[in-house]
């Protein structure tokens, strides 16, 4: 064959469907359910996707005129992201309820034999949509507490992180990613959109243990205990470099390519922090300690956080291992 030739025939690559399914025969007793939930995960990706990038076009920039639960302005684009992927698991059939940050309550998706439970912010970083700043999903896996074949409770969506079985991220950007771990490593991958595929780019993801970017909203600098306040007096003596999209998929995948830490940590007019345990914090941080990174509310792991309520908030800080280490020296010996 032709070097010509050869250049034209090159493998693609591996798709998730085939890598889903080989990573599945490693394990004998694997059913397939969490399979499924993965490819619903990617279908709704894909589906969201192609909304995303005719939004300029087809007029789904601009908000709804009600808000969600927390009180936040829910924009058209929250509002389809979150019926998108609640439908793909609904007929998927592998869940058994839905927790969603843009819903007051837990969906029963009436599938009462599925062993599964999924959190999920549909959509973080909407407003950005219309800046054309990317944006993206992030979503955590849990197997049901409450007996198969009965309707789903509260107990089984307010599980401590340590008990996912999945956790992962769909970033919406120059290209589109899949990233997940089902506990055995970090894979990424990237979709392909003339041949409708995902296909692993990113094998194994690892994050630096140290890095030099820092991510923070510094106009809330004054609004930060004296802790943080000295860490991030530090990353600037360090002349680290600051990087902060305000899409929080997309700082933290950053991050997690480079090496960094993210920071949202508590304000003054908001001392539980602001994001969400559940949908955010939980999930970002299996990940992350999956690539070899570590996460904190800034006293305790937040794998080790025990919610109490679905939309209960978190201060975070996540990154590479030593970078959150030293934040968080800086933490408890100044604040403490």
């Amino acid at each position: 064959m032709s070097e010509k030739l050869k250049k034209f025939t090159q493998p693609v690559g591996i798709t998730l469907d085939r890598f889903i399914e080989k990573d599945r025969r490693r394990f004998p007793n694997a059913t397939g359910e969490l399979s499924q939930i993965l490819r619903d995960i990617a279908l709704a990706a894909k589906i969201l996707n192609r909304d995303i990038n005719h939004s300029g076009l087809i007029g789904i920039e601009g908000v709804v005129g009600t808000e969600n639960i927390q009180g936040e302005a829910q924009k058209m684009l929250d509002v389809i992201a979150d019926v998108r992927f609640s439908r793909a698991l609904r007929i998927g059939g592998e869940i058994c309820c839905i927790v969603s940050e843009e819903r007051d309550e837990m969906i029963d998706t009436g599938n009462h034999n599925a062993k599964y439970v999924m959190s999920i912010d549909p959509i973080d970083g909407s407003s950005n949509v219309n800046v054309n700043i990317s944006t993206g999903t992030v979503f955590s896996i849990f197997r049901r507490i409450t007996p198969v074949g009965t309707p789903p409770l509260e107990e089984d969506t307010l599980q401590i992180g340590r008990k996912q079985v999945a956790a992962g991220y769909i970033l919406y950007g120059s290209s589109t990613m899949l990233v997940y771990t089902t506990g055995n490593g970090v894979q990424g991958f990237t979709y392909e959109p003339s041949l409708g595929e995902f296909y692993l780019s990113h094998s194994q993801m690892e994050i630096p243990e140290d890095g030099q970017i820092y991510s923070v909203n510094d106009g809330n600098f004054y609004d930060f205990d004296p802790g943080i306040q000295t860490y991030l007096d530090f990353c600037r003596q360090q002349r680290y470099t600051a990087r902060y999209v305000g899409s929080m998929i997309a700082d933290f995948h950053r991050n997690l390519l480079q090496g960094g830490i993210y920071l949202y940590p508590a304000t003054q007019d908001k001392p539980e922090g602001k994001l969400r345990l559940l949908y955010e914090c939980i999930p970002l941080a299996f990940i992350a300690e999956q690539a070899g990174g570590m996460a904190s509310n800034g006293t305790q792991n937040i794998l080790d956080v025990q919610p109490s309520s679905r939309h209960q908030r978190s201060p975070m800080i996540v990154g590479s291992k030593k970078m959150v280490e030293t934040a968080l020296g800086f933490v408890m010996t100044v604040d403490g």
